[in-house]
């Protein structure tokens, strides 16, 4: 691609464009080790450090919910003890030592505990919330890979036409220099002509340190250090937006966003540890059973000597509280508080969506309006600078003219390229803004990419 930027240098400008197409497919001869959408989004998703770590908090999280079903399981625990004991008493004609030991196996079965019980419901919903976090997580990853992705073409697209401009400009300069000499044109058409060459000298610089900036984000996101994304097939027509209504588009939204998903579970927990606060008015009642052996000295038997005693227990255990200090009552003022938090935060975050949603579908509508003006405008900028060259030839035009236009063709071009990667990473923040998106949506984008 450098090589052939390098021949498109050295064309007059009025080939320029076509040596510019023929650079664009040289280039494309080197893309066979590069990668589409889809590929490096598989990368991505086995290396990105954000969606590992919400992996992990999903984990934790079912863990931490899977805690909450002890409370309505049996326990169950083991204890043991040893004691050694010695005597020395002026009544008796010499000290005594003896020792005791003992083992017990004691166990419990909840059979009413209606804080337990809520608790249990709790970690469920607690689960639910936390799937939706993660696939907001894996909904997020698309979107940046995409970005990054479209970050690189765009940028390779700066410096390609950047590159193409400075070819034109280097001829006209070379025009106006050849003019001044034979003194059909002044030293002021040079001195445009050079400070336009010396412009875009340092813009091409810029280009290339933004391209190196935006494949090494690119290559920090999918852990490779060769990523190199397939470019567009040009024209290119983005995918229609179905269905082609803003009200739709937020119905979607609020009919199974992830983040909604997540609110009302946050609610429905709030509601549940109001109830849970309230039971510590309530009984509890639980089944235990104990069994025990030990051995110990007795002075009793004939002759004297150790003990040992089995002794087996089983009943109904039955506690009622009765006054807390205000505690119970007090924790359910706060739960109640916490509720009506809960409830809000839902509203806001079903507010956010809709409006997030609405700002999506219109900016896809307007990125795609905006690819039509900038194509009608590439044509009408390339018709401009063939008339100021031809007008510059015959003498009606300067040459500060046809700087102008071929600034302004150059400009188009990029703009229009830019424009068509907003709008395909348009289609995705909105599917995202409404909570539908998925890996599959990359493929009709990936349909798209040269290859």
């Amino acid at each position: 691609m450098k090589n052939a930027l390098t021949r498109l240098h050295r064309l007059p400008v009025r080939l320029a464009p076509m040596a510019l197409s023929l650079a664009v497919a040289w280039g494309l001869q080197g893309t066979a080790q590069a990668q589409s959408l889809v590929e490096l989004y598989e990368a991505a998703r086995s290396y990105d450090s954000t969606l590992l770590a919400a992996r992990q908090q999903h984990e934790a999280n079912l863990a931490r919910a899977a805690q909450a079903r002890a409370g309505l399981l049996p326990q169950a625990g083991l204890s043991a003890g040893a004691n050694w004991s010695n005597v020395d008493s002026s009544a008796l004609p010499s000290s005594r030592s003896s020792n005791s030991q003992n083992v017990a196996l004691s166990a419990s079965q909840p059979l009413y505990r209606p804080a337990n019980r809520l608790s249990h419901e709790q970690a469920a919903l607690s689960s639910e919330a936390s799937e939706a976090q993660l696939n907001l997580a894996e909904q997020d990853l698309i979107v940046r890979l995409s970005q990054a992705y479209f970050d690189v073409l765009a940028a390779q697209d700066t410096l390609t036409f950047t590159g193409a401009l400075k070819a034109a400009v280097e001829e006209q300069l070379a025009a106006a220099r050849r003019s001044f000499e034979v003194g059909t044109a002044t030293i002021t058409d040079t001195r445009e002509a050079q400070a336009r060459f010396d412009l875009v000298l340092a813009q091409e610089i810029a280009a290339q340190n933004e391209l190196r900036a935006r494949k090494l984000a690119l290559d920090q996101l999918v852990g490779r250090q060769d990523a190199a994304p397939l470019p567009l097939i040009t024209p290119v027509t983005p995918p229609a937006v179905e269905p082609a209504s803003a009200d739709a588009w937020v119905a979607r939204a609020l009919d199974g966003h992830p983040a909604i998903l997540a609110a009302t579970r946050a609610r429905d927990i709030a509601q549940l540890e109001t109830r849970k606060a309230d039971a510590g008015h309530k009984p509890t009642l639980d089944l235990v059973g104990q069994y025990q052996v030990s051995r110990s000295p007795s002075s009793t038997g004939v002759p004297p000597g150790q003990v040992r005693n089995n002794n087996a227990s089983i009943g109904l255990q039955f506690n009622l509280p009765l006054f807390a200090g205000y505690a119970i009552q007090n924790r359910v003022k706060e739960t109640l508080a916490l509720e009506q938090k809960a409830e809000a935060d839902l509203e806001s975050t079903t507010r956010s969506i809709t409006q997030a949603t609405r700002n999506a579908y219109f900016g896809v509508l307007s990125g795609a309006g905006q690819v039509r003006a900038l194509e009608a405008a590439e044509a009408s900028s390339q018709s401009a600078l063939e008339a100021n060259q031809l007008g510059y030839q015959v003498g009606v035009r300067i040459n500060i003219d046809v700087l102008n236009a071929q600034s302004q063709l150059f400009q188009t071009r990029r703009d229009l390229a830019q424009a068509r990667y907003n709008v395909l990473v348009g289609q995705l923040r909105l599917k995202q803004a409404s909570g539908q998106l998925n890996p599959d949506d990359l493929k009709p984008i990936d349909a798209l990419l040269a290859r």
